[in-house]
């Protein structure tokens, strides 16, 4: 079954007088499927590449405040009383935050129709938001740039060409990676750099791909996720990289995290998994 739905951007207005703003969320509602929720960053690292003089501590409180309020309405909706199919999702965004001349503020309303709406607002978040993220998340290094340390083995190993890129196919999502070979199930090869401005960026991230996998799980295929992390240059962000890493060990099925250290071993290892697979 469809639902209609509407969807408010989140935006950071830095000056009211100039209007220049940053998207940093998106909020759904689907009355007759009485549903409200909204997913909203609280890494600033764009904010911070565009305007000066940003207060992370209280950008991420107001942030986190604003879709946890959301969410909440939303289920308190599903276990009592209708959110009222009578209001547009702007009188009910009012309601959480009042349209003013402040920093955080909703777009004018947009329109759509989804039979899965968790998907559909991920999606506009992913367009929206996360999309135009990714290109300042990078501090010293990109994803790429931790790729380099595991390609120089692999190439000498002349195993690079055996990698190919494999879409995962799911009910409710997909993802390619570009990196995989096959022995008995599909293994994919991921870098992910945590080598990010801020321990925010680092924990989103984590938070990404912890959901990406999740929602990969009931494809028909099998798989394992082998996962390059790249660590962050600056030490500082030492106790934070742990945390990301417990949290990518909640991603479910199989999964193997590699440090950029292990590259030569792993080149090692792989070498002999592809030439035992060719002798059988």
């Amino acid at each position: 079954m469809k639902f209609r739905y509407s969807f408010c951007i989140l935006r950071y207005v830095h000056d009211p007088a100039t209007q220049e703003f940053v998207n940093i969320g998106v909020a759904l509602y689907a009355p007759e499927a009485n549903y409200l929720r909204a997913i909203c960053t609280t890494s600033y690292a764009r904010i911070t590449s565009v305007f000066e003089g940003i207060d992370g501590q209280r950008f991420r409180q107001v942030s986190r405040y604003i879709q946890d309020q959301i969410c909440a309405a939303g289920e308190r909706s599903r276990l009592a009383l209708p959110l009222g199919s009578a209001e547009g999702i702007e009188q009910v965004l009012a309601k959480i935050l009042p349209p003013d001349d402040s920093s955080f503020q909703f777009s004018k309303a947009g329109v759509g129709v989804a039979s899965n709406l968790d998907l559909a607002l991920h999606d506009l978040y992913s367009r929206q938001v996360e999309h135009y993220g990714n290109r300042v998340e990078a501090s010293g290094r990109i994803d790429e740039d931790v790729w380099r340390k595991f390609r120089e083995p692999l190439d000498l190993a002349h195993l690079t060409p055996r990698l190919t890129p494999k879409r995962i196919v799911a009910s409710s999502y997909e993802y390619e990676f570009q990196r995989s070979w096959k022995n008995e199930i599909w293994h994919v090869l991921e870098p992910v750099s945590f080598d990010l401005l801020d321990a925010g960026s680092m924990l989103d991230k984590a938070n990404r791909w912890v959901g990406r996998a999740t929602n990969l799980m009931d494809s028909p295929e099998s798989f394992g996720i082998h996962m390059i992390l790249g660590e962050p240059s600056d030490h500082r962000l030492a106790a934070t990289f742990i945390k990301a890493q417990n949290m990518l060990n909640k991603m479910p099925g199989r999964k193997e995290f590699l440090r950029e250290s292990e590259a030569k071993s792993f080149a090692e290892d792989l070498a002999s998994e592809v030439e035992s697979h060719s002798r059988g």
